[in-house]
């Protein structure tokens, strides 16, 4: 498996961008470039890390055993491998397919856009003035936008806009959130990033939680302006301050003031339940990232990543003892090696 990911990471190489992250490192180190290479090369080898890893995680400044805790892209992409099958995974790649499968976790109104169905569009237009419309397919927040029916001369205007995506556009009733999230910031949808494991045995296995928030803008997602803060995934209760994407850091929300850090999220356990049943629909896409919401009657799905991501779970700003979280995959390992083995 690290050969190939090594193959893979040398043809998709930005070499410019490689040297541009060693010149860095080398003006806040003092090291020679041939060394920051060098070192990179061998964390490569050994813990599956691209330059890019090397340099988020400040792996420059590890020790072996510091550097042998963090889940890097090399190994994030071997966990998806042993426990996403291919087959199954457009079934969270397309936002229809995944809203079809998780329906009774959505707890809103959505219509897909086909280029044939629209009676249900109308209808669903003169149910919700204002609404969300999302590519089925995509990441990062990117492409989704919030509508309003005031904008346009016309429903069928409207209509034949949505039509000009179809069959790649669905449509999605605006999520109420819970008054307590909201007053932290209520110019987004504030989710959870809930990251679960189902192992061969059946049980589902929590193994972080990130608030993700937005600052800004109507997405909470991180590399679209939004930042993160950790959570003490037993408890729901976010232990440390957020950071943005500038290496930011907020105790308290930049637009209201209002306490990040400490802040205890309501129906914890509701919302725990929630992915831990999620997580059985789809067994053979066993490692998912959720994206849950807060609102007042309870935690709803907003999505499933079938490419949980392995970056914003172990910053170094939020992991001062300089431990990262691949301590948690391997206590998982070894409790589902301990169910399998005779006895």
């Amino acid at each position: 498996m690290k050969v190939r990911y090594l193959v893979q990471r040398v043809l998709n190489m930005n070499y410019k961008a490689m040297l541009d992250k060693i010149s860095s490192i080398h003006k806040k180190t003092g090291r020679s470039r041939l060394s920051i290479f060098r070192d990179m090369q061998d964390c490569a080898v050994k813990y599956g890390a691209g330059y890019m890893d090397y340099d988020l995680f400040e792996m420059y400044d590890l020790t072996p055993e510091q550097r042998d805790t963090y889940l890097t892209r090399g190994r994030n992409n071997e966990i998806v491998v042993k426990y996403n099958d291919k087959a199954h995974m457009d079934d969270f790649g397309d936002k229809i397919r995944f809203n079809a499968r998780f329906e009774r976790f959505l707890h809103r109104d959505w219509v897909s856009v086909t280029g044939d169905n629209r009676e249900d569009v109308l209808a669903f237009l003169n149910r919700h003035p204002v609404f969300m419309a999302k590519p089925s397919k995509g990441s990062c927040g990117w492409g989704i936008e919030k509508l309003k029916v005031e904008d346009y001369p016309s429903l069928d205007a409207l209509y034949d806009h949505l039509a000009e995506k179809a069959p790649l556009l669905e449509l999605e009733e605006v999520i109420v959130q819970h008054p307590a999230v909201a007053a932290i910031y209520p110019g987004s949808i504030n989710t959870v990033r809930m990251v679960t494991i189902r192992g061969k045995s059946g049980k589902v296995y929590l193994v972080t939680a990130m608030f993700r928030i937005g600052n800004g803008k109507f997405v909470d997602n991180f590399n679209s302006g939004g930042m993160v803060a950790p959570m003490d995934p037993d408890t729901g209760t976010v232990i440390d301050r957020a950071l943005d994407k500038q290496k930011n850091l907020y105790a308290d929300h930049p637009a209201t003031g209002t306490q990040i850090k400490g802040f205890a999220f309501p129906d914890w356990d509701r919302a725990k339940a929630l992915v831990t049943e999620a997580a059985q629909v789809i067994p053979e896409v066993g490692y998912v990232g959720w994206d849950v919401c807060f609102t007042p009657d309870g935690p709803c799905l907003v999505e499933g990543n079938q490419f949980p991501g392995h970056d914003i779970y172990q910053l170094p700003v939020h992991t001062p003892d300089k431990i990262g979280i691949m301590p948690r995959f391997r206590a998982i390992e070894a409790e589902e090696s301990a169910k399998s083995a005779p006895r």
